[in-house]
């Protein structure tokens, strides 16, 4: 690894859902709560509602039929021989993003700037590690 990934690793802290609802009576907008290994919050919201519920089951372990999309992230892993291994939410502007990373034989294959709670749903899916920015908790406890 090199010095500039390990300064990185050390701007990520691990995190789990402990919370997956909705923001709205009709489920429209979702809310998923995510808790550092030292219990400080982070709450995500203005999502769809559909996402929400996808998170939802595959944390019940329900993950017999997937969405399309999640599916195509599926295909082309098993085709190209690759695994997820983490995911890594940031901020972007006013939007949160996500990095997805991949292993394989030949290394790493890191896919940048995707939504967050896609990513998400797909750590969800795979039991794989989410990582958030540091500064999106401190961020969180000022507000």
């Amino acid at each position: 690894m090199s010095g500039n990934a390990s300064q990185e690793d050390d701007e990520y802290v691990l995190a789990r859902i402990s919370y997956v609802g909705f923001a709205d009576q009709m489920g429209l907008e979702g809310v998923v709560i995510l808790k550092s290994e030292d219990e400080r919050e982070f709450p995500m919201r203005a999502f769809s509602g559909e996402v929400a519920r996808h998170i939802s089951r595959f944390r019940e372990g329900d993950k017999g039929s997937i969405p399309t999309i999640y599916n195509l992230v599926e295909e082309i892993s098993v085709m190209q021989d690759l695994l997820l291994t983490e995911i890594r939410v940031y901020q972007s502007g006013t939007v949160l993003r996500a990095n997805l990373y991949f292993k394989n034989r030949k290394g790493e294959i890191i896919l940048r700037n995707y939504r967050a709670s896609d990513s998400i749903a797909l750590a969800a899916f795979y039991d794989i590690p989410i990582k958030v920015r540091k500064s999106l908790f401190e961020e969180a406890i000022e507000h």
